[in-house]
Parts: structure tokens; sequence; C-alpha cells
């Protein structure tokens, strides 16, 4: 059975109707239409599909073969065709045709003449270019039937047949359109069409293309390809475009090569991409059936290949344009004008001649220009760096970078943007941080000493662009500044030049200067943030004194009379003061001190507002948590039972009609575990009167509350004494002529009597009170009547006696010029003393701190509790885990202890050996570095 050849387009049915109701056939080849009776005189009634044609002209039908007329009987038709015309379609007779059921043959109505079905060799039949026949309906039978010839046939039938191919084949039909269908097409015809369209390639490349006929040649490129012809189109157009731009655009190229050369190989370019697009058109059908099968680089695209080869890439034109954009860029850099549309023209071309590449513009233009611009900016950071400060030559790059990045996006592909930007980062930036950033007299450290606000938010900025590499250059120069500074006041301190609350306020000016850059010149970069606070951190615990002065620091603000200071300076202070707290690595020491002296700003009533101390006592309860100001509230809690008891004290002293002798006495019942109090009572002989007092509240209390023990705590008690001064007598005696003759202010000496309310401390009030029986007494004789702590008697006699002008009760007779008091210098009263004011506060000489033998003390109670808080720690998480080996024990340890202080490893072995000798924990008997909890 003769199939149809799968290679050959098949035309598409179209169906319409006649005048009569009847099925008709409608062939459209080209432009043209025809029409026909019903093949074989097919009844309207008994419809019968028709084969359709195929493009060798063969015939097909279900399960049978049909063969065309071979070459002589198509002869006999073309001689015929007169004849057959006249007589017209009426006079052929009807036939049915029908199907035999198995044998392949096909009988007709007239049962005396049969048609046997014979092998010929097969006439090309017309076929349409883009056009289908008709094909007749059928009725719902689904039986067909198609018209069959053979050269074997009686003679009246093959008029018949004859009659059929005359209306299938109408003379009227043009010679060409009867040509295009030909299923084969001789060389001779096919070197015709494709002159044909190789004459318009070349004209619509000479831009003569107005008077072609685009349909005409769109079908010849079509029957080319349709008729197995693609191979010599696609390879002959490449010849033909090839040999233009060798011949012609290349020369005419080359000839502008020293003069206008850029302008005349970007019109090249716009013509040729015109010329292709034109011609890809006429060869779409090419591009849609042969591209795709032979998987080769369709028109257009073929196009810019050959014009990168022949002409870009052609060794003297692509050298020129590469010397050409080079040079039209230095020129700009050098201030010249340049035409920005021919450079951005050619680099378009070089990015398109890529073909979804950056191949061509990459090797062409953008590497060399990369490499010439890391040349010219390596060259130019030497000058720029030789010739300005740190200041100008920042503002420098920063200028070239603008420029960079606006060449690139005003005419340069925009991948190249960030490419150039990174060279001039590389060149003028990364390779010169360290002198840019350490430049004498104008780097960075001239700026943050100067203040240079600005300078320095320039710099961060220009080097925030090589992202934590640079920005940690300047990190790094700042922190060795800030700690040099730090450095240098805590050794200020250690030498004795600042007191306490100086040092203190120095870190905090030093860290509000250092916070000033952080916000205004470095955007509150973390980077730089994390390096302050390091930093700080660093050399506050240089320092072993920090908590002790944080805490004085903080008890100076929270004092009554002090500098004036408004209530948001205060909370702004204490906020300040916190930053610096958690710095601290010892927080526990810090809030043993601040627990004293909050314990004195209460029992003295010097505290500004109740309100501040609880402010500030919420501020170290949301830092270290609940445990660490627990005791800190107790004792607020103290002071307010301490104020009922002296209520009911008050009742039970005046039903009891009992006498005090003269004392008005205020207790403050204190609970041992919240008050820093001392275990041992400090020596000190309080005098009569009050001792007395204090005896019979003593005996009221502890009648109240069975079972409890008062212990006297001197050292943070005041006093107010009804003071008398008489003035100076006329007549002095010689021993006296040195005394002071007029008053501490500057004024005479009063003679008459004045009366003042002196508040002083307990350790004051014993010392004032001695001289109401002795005129002179000395510091040995002080210290062996009253017996007070050394440290604390001196803090009193310098506060009486070396205080503000206003202050000095006492006279203080050295033979020392110094401040310091000798065991032989004398005191006695300054009878010139007088004040303004009817009450006088005697204010205490300011601490500067413990003494050694103290700060030893409180060290080791700080490293008592230190060892309760870590045995608990290590009972807790071993309660937990049951089992747990050494080290992973230790780092438990110290990660739940390090918001107090940070414990070392050996201080932690040493409480877990003692947990072991107490049987809280024992050694694993497979593993001695493991623990087991015993319950």
């Amino acid at each position: 059975m003769h199939g149809r050849d799968p290679r050959q387009q098949q035309p598409e049915p179209l169906n319409n109707l006649n005048a009569n109701g009847r099925y008709h056939n409608r062939m459209v080849a080209g432009s043209n239409n025809f029409n026909g009776a019903t093949v074989g005189n097919v009844d309207s009634a008994v419809p019968c599909r028709i084969a359709r044609q195929t493009v060798l002209g063969q015939q097909q039908a279900r399960s049978m073969n049909i063969n065309v007329p071979n070459a002589s009987s198509m002869q006999q038709h073309q001689q015929s065709q007169h004849r057959l015309s006249s007589q017209g379609l009426a006079s052929a007779p009807r036939r049915s045709y029908h199907l035999a059921a198995g044998g392949g043959r096909i009988r007709s109505d007239n049962r005396t003449n049969t048609i046997q079905p014979l092998t010929s060799t097969p006439v090309p039949m017309p076929v349409p270019a883009p056009a289908a026949p008709a094909v007749v309906r059928t009725a719902p039978s689904e039986t067909s039937c198609a018209p069959s010839t053979s050269a074997s046939v009686m003679v009246e039938n093959t008029e018949k047949r004859f009659k059929e191919i005359s209306r299938k084949y109408p003379l009227w039909l043009p010679e060409y359109k009867r040509r295009a269908f030909n299923a084969s097409m001789d060389e001779k015809y096919v070197e015709t069409i494709w002159a044909s369209l190789k004459n318009a390639i070349q004209e619509i490349q000479k831009k003569n293309n107005s008077g072609l006929s685009f349909e005409q040649l769109y079908r010849n490129a079509y029957n080319m390809v349709l008729h197995k012809h693609g191979n010599r189109l696609y390879y002959g157009l490449r010849e033909v475009v090839s040999e233009h731009l060798e011949h012609k655009v290349r020369a005419d190229v080359l000839e502008a090569l020293h003069s206008n050369f850029l302008p005349k190989l970007n019109q090249a370019w716009t013509d040729h991409q015109t010329s292709m697009v034109m011609i890809r058109d006429i060869l779409m059908y090419m591009d849609r059936v042969y591209v795709q099968q032979r998987e080769v680089d369709n028109v257009y695209n073929l196009g810019l290949i050959l014009f990168r080869d022949q002409v870009v890439r052609y060794s003297e034109i692509q050298k020129a344009l590469r010397e050409k954009l080079l040079g039209m860029v230095m020129e700009e850099r050098h201030g010249e004008a340049i035409n920005h549309l021919a450079i951005k023209n050619a680099c378009s071309m070089l990015i398109t001649l890529g073909i979804n590449s950056r191949t061509v513009y990459e090797e062409d233009f953008e590497k060399p220009f990369l490499a010439q611009s890391a040349a010219f900016y390596k060259f130019e950071s030497q000058n720029f760096l030789a010739e300005n400060n740190a200041g100008v030559y920042i503002k420098k790059v920063e200028a070239r970078i603008t420029e960079e990045s606006s060449r690139a996006a005003l005419y340069l592909d925009k991948d190249t943007e960030p490419r150039i930007v990174r060279v001039v980062e590389e060149e003028l930036i990364k390779k010169h941080m360290r002198p840019i950033v350490e430049m004498e007299n104008s780097g960075v450290v001239y700026m943050i000493k100067n203040s240079k606000t600005e300078d320095l938010a320039c710099t961060y900025k220009l080097f925030s662009r090589l992202k934590e590499e640079g920005l940690k250059v300047i990190a790094d120069t700042m922190s060795a500044y800030l700690r040099e500074q730090g450095r240098m006041l805590v050794k200020e301190e250690e030498n004795g030049n600042t007191n306490p609350i100086t040092f203190v306020q120095n870190l905090l000016d030093l860290k509000d200067r250092f916070d000033q850059f952080l916000v205004h010149s470095f955007a509150n970069d973390r980077i730089f943030k994390n390096v302050i606070s390091s930093d700080f951190e660093h050399f506050l615990n240089l320092n072993n004194k920090s908590p002790e002065y944080l805490s004085l620091f903080i008890d100076d603000k929270l004092k009554k009379g002090g500098k004036g200071m408004s209530e948001q300076e205060i909370e702004s202070i204490l906020d300040k003061t916190m930053v610096l707290f958690r710095f601290l690595l010892e927080k526990d020491v810090f809030e043993r001190y601040y627990k004293t002296h909050l314990a004195k700003r209460l029992l003295l009533n010097k505290s500004v507002s109740d309100d501040f101390e609880k402010n500030m006592i919420s501020k170290l309860k949301t830092e270290c948590g609940c445990q660490f100001t627990s005791k800190l509230e107790g004792m607020f809690k103290d002071m307010s039972v301490s104020n009922t008891i002296m209520d009911e004290f008050k009742n039970f002293v005046n039903n009891n009609n009992l006498s005090l002798g003269g004392v008005e006495l205020t207790v403050r019942i204190l609970t041992t575990g919240f008050w820093p109090t001392q275990t041992a009572t400090p020596n000190c002989n309080i005098p009569a009167a009050p001792r007395e007092a204090f005896d019979i509240f003593k005996n009221f209390y502890l009648n109240k509350h069975s079972g409890r023990q008062l212990t006297l705590q001197p050292q943070m008690g005041t006093a107010y004494i009804n003071a008398v001064f008489y003035g100076r007598k006329a007549a002095e005696s010689e021993k006296d002529k040195d005394a002071p003759s007029s008053s501490s202010s500057g004024c005479a000496v009063p003679t008459t009597t004045r009366k003042h309310v002196l508040q002083v401390s307990t350790y004051q009030m014993c010392v004032l009170l001695l001289f109401n029986n002795r005129d002179v007494l000395t510091y040995d004789d002080i210290h062996q009547e009253t017996d007070i702590p050394e440290r604390e008697l001196v803090r009193a006699l310098q506060s009486l006696s070396m205080g503000k002008p206003a202050q000095r009760l006492l006279v203080r007779n050295s033979k020392t010029k110094t401040k310091d008091i000798e065991p032989t210098d004398e005191f006695y009263v300054n009878d010139a003393f007088i004040s303004k004011f009817h009450r006088v506060k005697i204010q205490t000489v300011a601490a500067k701190g413990e003494s050694e033998p103290e700060r030893k003390e409180t060290r080791g109670k700080v490293d008592e509790d230190r060892k309760h808080e870590i045995e608990a720690a290590i009972v807790r998480i071993m309660k937990a885990r049951k089992r747990m080996a050494h080290n992973l024990l230790v780092s438990d340890v110290t990660s739940q202890l390090k918001s107090r202080f940070l414990p070392s490893p050996v201080f932690i072995k040493k409480r877990i050996e003692g947990l072991i000798e107490r049987e809280y924990l024992q050694r694993s008997p497979e593993d001695r570095k493991v623990y087991n909890y015993l319950a």
C-alpha cells in the first residue's frame, strides 16, 4: 500500500455548500480559488468522502491504494483540455462508487466495467502554497469512496476520468501557480528562485527595497524550504550577507578608521540591523521550519554573528574600537567633553552581538576598561595621598566614585557600574585603608581628638563600602585611642590625682563623647557600638575599686544638698551610671558597697528623694533580677517598721512618765540580713545621756520582742546638738594671741552669745561633748576618750576643723601645714564661729574610698558570699541533671553567675570539693571527672 509521505505538508480541508444545498469542493492555491462538482458525480443524498490529494498527487482511502494518472495520461489530459471543457460538467455520466468490503477493489453500478488497482509512476500534482482543498462531508454511514484511474481501463471510462482531472486543474489557473504546486523542483527552477531571493537580499542591503514584492519573496522562500532546499537557502543567505559585510561594510569602516570612525561603525551597525530585520521577515518560514529542525542560528542571529566576526572582531577594527572607547573615557576623566551617545551605541552593539550573553562586551571592552581604570586610579591614589590630608583625600575619593557610577549608568552596560565602582574602591580605599585612618594630623585619631564629627562621618560612609572589612579598620583605630584614654584615667586615680567621684565623672564624660561619635558619625553601627562597650568594660575593670567608686558616685548624686541639679538631670545621670554598671564584672561587690551607701542615706535622712531611691533600685532590678535587689527593698521596709516602733516607744515613755534626760531619741531597727551592719559592735564610748536613753529603749524593745538582740551601730547614726558660743572677752591672755581674731566669715569676732543647733554624726557628737569638760584636747586624747576607730575619728576631726569655713566648729593647732592629722595636733572650740543659719549641718568629709584594711575586709565578705552563691548554683544544676562532667558543670555555673560576678574555674572546683566533703555530691566510680548528685 502506498502511504502518505510524512515530509509533505497536507492541505487542510474546507467545507462549503453550493446554492442547491449540495456539498462541493473548493481548492485554494495562492490567491485563487476554484470549485468543482463532487468527484464521480456523487449524489448529495448519499455523500461520499473524497480522498485528499497528497503533495505527490497520490489519493488515499482507507484500507486501499488508488494510483493517480501516469505521465502519458497527464499528457493526454493536456491535449484534450478544450474538448473536455466544451462538453461541460453536465455531460459526465452519473456513477456511484462503492468501497469493496475486503478486496481493495472499486465496483461501479455498471457491472460490466471494473477497475483494478495498478502501480504506476506518480506524476506531480498541484501543491497549494499555504492553502487547502475542500472535503465533501459524508453521511453518518461512514461510507467512503474515491475516484480511481488506471492505464488498463476502457476508453469510455478514460474519457470520464479526464473530465475529473479537468475540473481539478482548470486552464484558467496561472502558470506560475500551477508550477508552485509541483512536489519536486528541478535545479534550474531552484536556481531561478534563489537568484530572485539573492537579488532581493542585496537590494535590501543597498536600501533599494521599495520595489520589492515581499509577498512573492516570502512565497519563493517558502517553496524552497518546502521542497527540501532550505539548506541551499540558509547557506546561500550566509554567503551573501558575509560577502556584503566583508567587501562593503568592513571596507567602509576601515576607510574611516582614523576619522569619524565610531559614528561610521554605529551607522553600519544600524543599517545592518535594519536589513536583517527585513530579511528575517522574508525568510520567516525558514526560521520556523528549517532552523528549528537543523538546530542552527536563526536568520537574525546569523546576521549578528557575521557582523561580529566580519566587522567588529576584524583585528584592525576591534583594536581601533577598543582604543577609541577607552580613550574617550579617559578624556572625560580629565574633564574633556565627549560624545556620550556614540559610546552608548557602541556598547549596546557589543551587548547585542553577544546574543543573550555579555561575552563580546566583556572581552572587547569591559575587561580592558576595568584594567585601564585600575591602573589609572592606582597612580591617582598615590598622588592624592602625597598631596592631601585624610579629609580632602576622602572627599576626592567620594567624588571619583560618584563620577564612575554616573558614567556607567549614562552610557555603559548596567552590570558594569558595580564592577567599576569595586575597582575604584579597591584602588583608592582598600589598598590604602591603614595610611588613611592613621594619617598624622588628619587621620581618625586626629578627627576624634578635635571632634571632627563630619569628617568622621565621611570616613565611615566611604569605608562602609568595603563592608565589615573597611569598618573594622576604623573601629580598631578608634578602639586603640579609646583604651589609651581609659588607661590614663585609671592611672590618674591610682596615682591619687583624682577622687572617686571625679574618676567616675570622667568615665561618663568619655562615654558621652564617644556616644556622640557613635550617633552622628558612625550611624549607630553595631560594630562601633560593640567596640565602645568592649573597651569601657576593659579599662573599667582594670581598676578593682571601680565597683566601690561607682557606688560612691551614685551616693553623691542621690544625697540631699547636691550640686543644684534638677530631677531630670539626676535621672539622666542615673541612666548613664547604669551603662557603666553593665560593664562591671563584679556586680556583687558593687551591691555590697551600694547597700552600705544606701543605708547611710536612709539612716541619716540624706536621700534627696525616696522616689529616686526606688527608681534606682528598679533599674538595678531590671538589670540583675529580683535577688540582687531583695535586700535593698528590705531596707525600705525596715524604715517603715521603725517608724511604727518609735510611735509605740513614745507612747510607752509618756504612759510611764519616763525621763530620757533631755534626749530626744530616735532608733531604727535594722534586720541584720538586709543592712550592712557589722557583726561586732564598733568601739565607741557613747556619752552618758544618750547611752541612758538608749538603754530605756532597749529594755522596751526586748520586752516586746523576746528572743531578739539589739546591737548598736554608731557609725550609722546622727545627732542634733544645742550649742552655745560665748565669743571672746576683751582681755585676752598672752597664750591665746595666736588664736583666730575674726570669725570664719572674715568678720570681727563677736562678743555676744550665739546659739545654734548642730546636725552632726554620732562620732562627731562624741568628740564635741568632750569639750564641755576640757578646753584643749590632742588627737591622742580624743582617741583614748572616745575609742572611735581611727579612720572614722580622722574623718570626724577633719569635718569639724578643716571643712568649709562656715562649718569649722573646732580649731586645729598643728605643727604641719598638711591636711593629714598628726597624733600631737591640738583642738579647741572655735569661739569665733558664726553662721547666719540657726541650724547648721556639718558635712562629713567625703570618703575617698575604703582604706586597704577595710577593702580587704570587704573583699573577704564578698568572697564568703560568693562561696554560698557558687555552692547554691552547683546544687541547683546537679539536682536538675543528676549526673554531669566536671567541665560541663563549671561552664553551667559560670553561665548562671556571670550576671553578678565571674567565678574562676579554680574557685568553682574548691566549692565542688566542699560539697563532696559534705556529701551533697560524689565522684562517679567509673570516671573521676564525673559527679553524681546525692539526694
